[in-house]
């Protein structure tokens, strides 16, 4: 069977899943998927859907988005949540995703702290931007 293109996908996914120290048949079981199918996909000769993907990602703990961008069905610009055009945040998620000497528990509750951070720099940016346009329209007495 000829590979259907979705090759960085399969290696992807099997990556993650040995991150996380998962069998292929366990997480087969977890997604709710057939072995041979999810080995099929891992060697890039299945193209999953959407739905399967979601079922993946669940067994895998990460995020269904990360897996729509590898699959190239989402932009990596549309999944980025936090508004930076698909650059420094998927690159810092992907980082922290990718590492193995990090437990799953430690890997969300960094993202948590970095999007905390960046929620928090958003706002203060926002403030910022704000009054000098607020002064501005305020005349001295």
């Amino acid at each position: 069977m000829a590979s259907l293109g979705v090759g960085n996908l399969g290696e992807f996914l099997r990556e993650q899943r040995r991150q996380a120290q998962l069998s292929l048949r366990q997480l087969a079981e977890a997604a709710g998927v057939s072995n041979p199918y999810l080995s099929q996909i891992e060697r890039g000769l299945r193209k999953p859907s959407a739905e399967i993907l979601q079922q993946i990602a669940k067994g895998l703990r990460i995020s269904a988005e990360t897996l729509y961008v590898q699959a190239g069905i989402l932009d990596e610009r549309a999944a980025d949540a936090d508004g930076d055009g698909g650059g420094g945040v998927r690159g810092v998620r992907e980082a922290v995703l990718a590492d193995p000497a990090l437990t799953e528990s430690q890997k969300r509750a960094l993202l948590e702290i970095y999007r905390s951070f960046r929620a928090e720099n958003a706002a203060e940016t926002a403030a910022t931007t704000e009054k000098p346009a607020e002064a501005e329209t305020e005349t001295p007495a």
